[in-house]
Formats: structure tokens, C-alpha cells, sequence
């Protein structure tokens, strides 16, 4: 959530910025000042008749005064209730607007409407040359382990099912990034997949982005989005954290669940795009100076893990205006996939500054006073992803199957399958 501080101090400032995202959340801007003078104003009138109020009490000294300024008190106290129930109108229209308005964009974030304004930041890795290759999902159904056929017919659209060696794949993969993660000193979580809405707010999934929730009937409970949310949120609302314990760095393996309400028609084959996936989510908590130190060490956590895989890949700072709602700053690593001879979205790193830890009350301890922490989150990698990932740039091309990095050969037994 924005400072309303901020915004009240320097409004041009905050519109110039919200506009490199989107121009209408210059209007909502001009919208936020007007309410919130208004409820200011209101604020100050209830503080005064609650003041005359007082000092009417304190003047009563007979009983005949008493019965005259009972009815005062009462005549004002009609007034108070009717600016309370104004305060609560003008609270309501006011978080209506401020819970829909994004983060601020640092100020080394480009300009730019979407991805085609993306700069790339490097590259690494060397993409195979393959004769005709072959699309994942062609691959792995091949040899018989990933369905989707009976899956569907479980589930719906947009889910799979590994199985045999594509099931241990998928667990060494989990297994071989939550060790990398403990290697550079992440504590692991294994939080619940079921989550409560005000976390979701406080993160920043609601309400903005319901429709691509899955919610829980008849509760204010979710399934997770992504582990970023449990993560970020475990401290929320607590007593506030110890500067000495500053930074944290949590990291978590959960199933994610998303419906992809804005994704019609897009990715129906394959694992790119799934209602259900396996993710490693990295999350950093730390001091507001230390925030963009700490995402140059998360993204490039990231990109150790792709590296190792020996997958090529490349890093993307995202625009403005192809950036996630409460990013400041964003890092996107893509993957290269020679069926579709070009790079897909693996990892998405995000610098949220104190966006998150203000709608979250996450706070530290510094000079006995209490501060907004700054948070990071990023996947440290989507599972099924980088198994797509593996079995189409490890690809044999001269018989059906794909060969086991080097990496993860202990975990599976076997250098290739075929």
C-alpha cells in the first residue's frame, strides 16, 4: 500500500510515477486528495464537539446546570455519531481506492507500456542446435511420463499428471533447489496451501486480482497463489523483528494454484501455463537501505539454480508498465525453449520495498522505534517449468528421449532417458 503520507506531501511526485504505469492512476490519485481531506476535516470538526463535549462535563456544578448540559451533551453527541458514520463512508472509498493502486517504480525502472520495453540485462548459456525440435509435451507423453488425457479427465483442463521417471524428476528438482537454497543460508517453511484473505491483501492479491484466486466457499480462505504469500506474510501483524535478525531469507516448496482467468487460449498445451504447479519460493525480509543489495543476491540465487541445470537463460528488467502490482522493481528470468525458439518467464524477482510490509504491519525494532521492513520475493525455480525446460534443450536428437544433467544424475540414478 502507498504512503498516504507521501501522497499528501508530494502528490505531483507520486502521479509522475503511478503515471509511468498507467495514466489512470493519475485521476485516482487527484480522487485519493479530495477524500482524504474531507475525512480530515471531518476528523477535526468530531475532535472539537468531543472537546466541548469534555469541557461541559467538567463545568457542571449544580443539579439544574446538570439537566441543562445533559441536553448539550446529548445534542452532541448526535452530531459525533453522524461525522463517525461519515468517517466510515469516506474510510471505505478511500481504502477502494489505495488498495487498488500499485507500488511506486524505482527510480532505475525503465519507461515503457509492456514487455516490448524490457530491457535485457544479460544472457548466459549456450542454446542447443537441434535438427526438428520437439515440443515438450510431445517428448514426455511419448515416453510415458506426463499425462494429460486421464488427467483431464480428474480434473479439467490444464492439469497433468507425472509419472515414473518424470515423477522423479520432478521430485529431484524440488529436492536439488531446496538444497541449493540451504547452501546460501535460506530457512525453509513448509507452510500450510491454505491461506486467509488478509494475507492476500497484504500482499497484494486482493482484491485486485480475485477472479485468478481460488476461494475457499463460505470462508475468507484461499488456496495459495504462490508460497510468496504464507512467506512474506509469517511475520505479519507480530511483534515487531529484531534488527540483528535482519535479513531473512525463507524459502519454501508448496503446489501454487492460479485459474488463469486472463489467460484464454494461451499455453493449452504443455506445462507452461497450469491451474496447479510446483514452485521453490525465495523471499527476503530485510532493512529499507539493504533492499536493493538484497534483490541483486536473490535474483542471482535464481540464476545459480539455472546455471547449474546448464540451461541457457537470459535476464529481463522489466518496464514500468509490464511491471507486477506491488513491485518496485523486477527482474524476469527466461528460459530458453527451442520448440518455440524463444525465451518463456521461469523466474519473476521483485524488489516490493515497504509496499507489502505497510498493508501487513511488518515492521522491525530499530533505536527503540519501530520501522516498515523492506520485502523481495522470487521462485527459485517453477518446477514444472524448468522440467519443460529439461527435457527440451537436453533432447536426443537422433532417437526419442533427453538426457539427465549432470546435476541432478545422483538424485535419479541414470544419465538419460529414452
Amino acid at each position: 500500500m502507498l504512503d498516504l503520507k507521501l501522497i499528501r506531501q508530494n502528490p505531483e511526485a507520486v502521479k509522475v510515477a503511478l503515471g509511468k504505469r498507467k495514466l489512470e492512476y493519475i485521476k485516482a490519485i487527484d480522487e485519493l486528495i479530495i477524500i482524504d481531506e474531507k475525512k480530515r476535516i471531518i476528523q477535526q470538526k468530531a475532535d472539537e464537539l468531543k472537546s466541548e463535549r469534555n469541557n461541559l462535563s467538567k463545568s457542571i456544578k449544580s443539579k439544574d446546570e446538570a439537566i441543562n448540559i445533559q441536553a448539550q451533551v446529548k445534542s452532541i453527541n448526535a452530531q459525533i455519531q453522524v461525522l463517525d458514520q461519515e468517517q466510515i463512508t469516506l474510510n471505505e472509498a478511500l481504502e477502494a481506492i489505495i488498495l487498488y493502486m500499485p507500488n511506486l517504480p524505482s527510480a532505475d525502472t525503465p519507461d515503457g507500456k509492456d514487455e516490448r520495453e524490457n530491457q535485457e540485462i544479460h544472457s548466459w548459456g549456450n542454446k542447443p542446435i537441434l535438427n526438428s525440435p520437439k515440443p515438450h509435451w510431445e517428448i514426455a507423453e511419448a515416453l510415458g511420463i506426463l499425462d494429460f488425457e486421464n488427467t483431464t479427465r480428474l480434473s479439467g483442463s490444464r492439469f497433468g499428471s507425472f509419472i515414473g521417471q518424470g515423477a522423479k524428476l520432478q521430485r529431484a528438482l524440488i529436492q536439488f533447489m531446496l538444497e541449493e537454497a540451504a547452501n546460501a543460508n535460506y530457512l525453509e517453511l513448509s507452510p500450510p496451501a491454505i491461506i486467509q484473505g488478509q494475507i492476500l491483501r497484504g500482499t497484494g492479491q486482493l482484491p485486485k486480482f480475485a477472479e485468478d484466486l481460488y476461494h475457499l466457499e463460505n470462508t475468507d480462505q484461499y488456496l495459495i497463489p504462490t508460497a510468496e504469500v504464507p512467506l512474506t506474510g509469517f511475520y505479519a501483524n507480530g511483534q515487531a523483528l529484531k534488527e540483528a535478525d535482519l535479513p531473512k531469507k525463507l524459502c519454501a516448496y508448496t503446489p501454487c494454484f492460479r485459474s488463469e482467468a486472463g489467460a484464454a487460449g494461451r499455453d493449452t498445451r504443455g506445462l507452461i501455463r497450469q491451474h496447479q504447479f510446483d514452485k521453490i519460493e525465495l523471499v527476503h525480509i530485510c532493512k529499507p537501505e539493504d533492499s536493493f543489495s538484497e534483490h541483486e543476491k536473490l535474483v542471482r540465487q535464481a540464476e545459480n539454480i539455472l546455471e547449474k541445470l546448464e540451461l541457457p537463460y537470459r535476464r529481463i528488467l522489466l518496464c514500468a508498465g509490464d511491471m507486477g502490482f506491488s513491485a518496485s522493481k523486477c527482474y524476469d528470468l527466461e528460459v530458453w525453449f527451442p520448440s518455440q525458439n524463444q525465451y518463456r518467464e521461469i523466474s519473476s524477482c521483485s524488489n516490493c520495498t515497504d509496499f507489502q510490509a505497510r498493508r501487513l504491519n511488518l515492521k522491525f525494532k530499530r533505536d527503540q522505534k519501530n520501522e516498515l521492513v523492506h520485502t523481495l520475493n522470487g521462485s527459485g525455480l517453477a518446477v514444472g517449468r524448468t522440467w519443460a525446460a529439461i527435457v527440451e534443450n537436453y533432447q536426443l536428437d537422433n532417437k526419442l528421449g533427453f538426457k539427465i544433467p549432470k546435476v541432478l544424475q545422483d538424485y535419479m540414478k541414470i544419465s538419460e532417458l529414452s
